[in-house]
């Protein structure tokens, strides 16, 4: 018996624990936007148009460069005026990626094509090391959490709760 079970362990590798973000994006998320990891953005960011669906003082304590802000709901006859092009790839993101799902959701609703949503968001991108700006567009290591509740998916950083 011990022979099968040692057996089966190799077979079917290490059991893993899934990360804390890793659940809740599974929890609230339906994947109805696909994602992009934040490496996949950081090589090609220059190709997306990349939108912070978090609330402005959110976006003012930090953002990804080069980040336009969306806010946390879609002004669609804005947005299509700013952005005529529905077959530019977008990346939208908010801190861990639930808000900025529901933001790709309605960018589909309007046409556009090529949306992605971060995975893990600007919690991911703080925590593997990328570069973020505040609103005077200095680097920053800032990252305003959204809630006390939120704040445990962010493990790099100075919270900032304001």
């Amino acid at each position: 018996m011990r022979v099968l079970i040692i057996i089966l362990f190799f077979i079917s590798g290490p059991i893993t624990a899934q990360a804390p973000i890793d659940l809740a994006l599974d929890t609230y998320n339906d994947r109805s936007v696909p994602y992009i990891s934040v490496e996949d953005l950081y090589k090609n960011k220059d190709g997306y148009l990349i939108i912070d669906t978090r609330k402005k003082k959110e976006f003012l304590v930090s953002h990804i460069p080069n980040a336009v802000w969306g806010g946390e709901k879609l002004d669609a006859s804005a947005f299509a005026k700013a952005y005529p092009d529905k077959s530019k790839p977008i990346v939208v993101y908010c801190s861990i990626g639930v808000r900025s799902e529901n933001f790709g959701e309605s960018l589909q609703k309007l046409g556009y094509i090529n949306v992605y949503n971060l995975y893990g968001s600007i919690f991911q991108w703080k925590d593997k090391g990328y570069t973020l700006i505040n609103y005077q567009k200095k680097p920053t290591d800032s990252v305003h959490v959204y809630s006390k509740e939120w704040a445990k998916y962010l493990q790099t950083g100075i919270k900032v709760y304001k």
